[in-house]
């Protein structure tokens, strides 16, 4: 298919076979493309509602461990640019579209999504029909999958998808967090931060770029530390307020951070901000519970109501898990609801400077309406 030309156009190269086969025994045939010498990768299959973004998707490290189909029927037409990456690589396990667009116009791009794809290993099917497997996945719920190029029968592939590992019980963290340390203290535009400005250790599970750049853009300097950070080496950076970021996985697997996150609630009294995984986390240390979600919220068009407000807010979502609001203790007060599902979105803490939401604010889809969260965060730790 598509190996970029220099040109904006793509150059057929010839078409392999491949096929998406879902766990229930569902079988999509098209044509692959990307990473053609990737033969086999399974993932939980999931969809995403978002017309546009594909590289933000691509490169959002929530996405681990799955492969994502775009419902928006034409991929590609745009190309790929090194300022959209929300993370160093990809990290979806695969790739699933109607077509992917043999022409990219646009005035940004450096290469087309093909190419993209190709460099960074990942392997994709376009030619399917995914309003049929969207669906399916809407009435049976995400489920374990695998997209192959081989010569094997379709009932072998089947039980290759239901031998791969299942999305609950996975802690996933470990493998899309920073390996080390680093500090982040030029604001948005390209200026030192101040010297008191507030100082936040970011807590990275597999943070996207723009939280960091939305961070820096309201002030703060930033310390990111990986995801096995313990309470110890977070107070030796003496910080003003502590962020937890999105990631992938099962919250509930990530049995380090809530004990860790447990003690520094029990000791401390600092700002912490999550969001998704971020909020999950906080959640389970507050004593909550979480569960498994059907399908998930995946996309940019999420509606959410701010029940402090009565405002709407149109979000950014991706998430398979949500919180138990039924278990949360008393201190605790709903702050955000889903206005298609009723799940939670967004809590606080009424005796501590705790609040956290499930949506991504930073994606700014209304464009801006949710970034009064940042300014709230900040100002709570000025005034702490």
């Amino acid at each position: 298919m598509d190996l970029h030309d220099g040109n904006g156009i793509a150059s057929t190269t010839g078409d392999l076979q491949a096929r998406l086969v879902l766990e229930n025994g569902a079988v999509f045939r098209g044509n692959a493309f990307g990473a053609l010498d990737v033969t086999r990768t399974t993932g939980e299959a999931v969809f995403t509602t978002s017309i546009t973004g594909y590289q933000e998707v691509l490169t959002d490290p929530s996405y681990a461990g799955q492969i994502v189909t775009m419902t928006n029927p034409l991929m590609g037409n745009y190309g790929t640019t090194s300022d959209d990456m929300e993370s160093i690589h990809p990290f979806v396990s695969g790739f699933v579209v109607r077509e992917s667009a043999e022409r990219y116009s646009n005035w940004r791009a450096e290469e087309s999504l093909e190419s993209f794809l190709a460099k960074s290993g990942v392997l994709a099917i376009e030619q399917v029909d995914t309003r049929r497997l969207v669906r399916l996945l809407r009435s049976e719920g995400a489920m374990r999958s695998v997209l192959s190029t081989e010569a094997l029968s379709d009932a072998e592939l089947v039980e290759i998808a239901r031998k791969s590992p299942k999305m609950a019980g996975l802690d996933l963290t470990k493998g899309v967090t920073t390996p080390n340390v680093y500090e982040i203290d030029r604001v948005g535009d390209g200026a030192l931060a101040i010297p008191s400005a507030p100082h936040v250790v970011v807590i990275d599970y597999g943070i996207k770029e723009n939280i960091l750049r939305k961070l820096s853009a309201h002030g703060a300097r930033l310390t990111v530390m990986p995801s096995t950070t313990t309470l110890e080496e977070i107070h030796e950076h003496k910080p003003d307020g502590i962020f937890l970021s999105n990631g992938p996985g099962d919250p509930e697997a990530v049995k380090d951070t809530i004990a860790m996150l447990k003690q520094l609630i029990k000791r401390d009294e600092q700002p912490i901000f999550g969001i998704c995984l971020g909020h999950q986390l906080l959640s389970l240390a507050l004593g909550g519970n979480t569960y498994k979600l059907k399908f998930g919220h995946r996309g940019a068009n999420h509606p959410v109501k701010n029940l402090l407000s009565e405002k709407i807010e149109i979000t950014s979502q991706n998430h398979g898990f949500a919180v138990d609001w039924k278990t949360m203790p008393k201190d605790c007060e709903l702050t955000h609801l889903n206005l298609n599902d009723q799940t939670v979105e967004g809590f606080r803490h009424t005796k501590l400077p705790i609040f956290a939401v499930q949506y991504h604010p930073e994606a700014s889809p209304g464009p801006h309406e949710s970034d009064y969260l940042f300014t709230q965060f900040m100002e709570t730790m000025r005034h702490n």
